[in-house]
């Protein structure tokens, strides 16, 4: 519920025209078939991470853990 309650008011700020690139990890949530119907539903690319493979998404790791590190953590 969570995952898809997130999903949805994302995907309700956005323009119609607006098509951004979500990046995701390989976890169950993010393959399930609803969760990526609403994706296909409203034109959007799913990015999703090898197995195994730490380099497809070292950039989007590092800002997220900047991101916890610096503010999450601290309040």
């Amino acid at each position: 519920d969570m995952v898809s309650s997130m999903l949805k008011k994302a995907l309700a700020k956005l323009q119609p025209h607006e098509k951004p690139l979500l990046h995701s990890d390989q976890g169950w949530q993010y393959r399930m078939p609803a969760y990526q119907h609403q994706l296909r539903e409203r034109e959007l690319v799913q990015s999703m991470s090898r197995k195994g493979n730490c380099h497809d998404n070292a950039a989007m790791e590092s800002f997220f853990g900047v991101l916890k590190s610096e503010f999450f953590y601290l309040n």
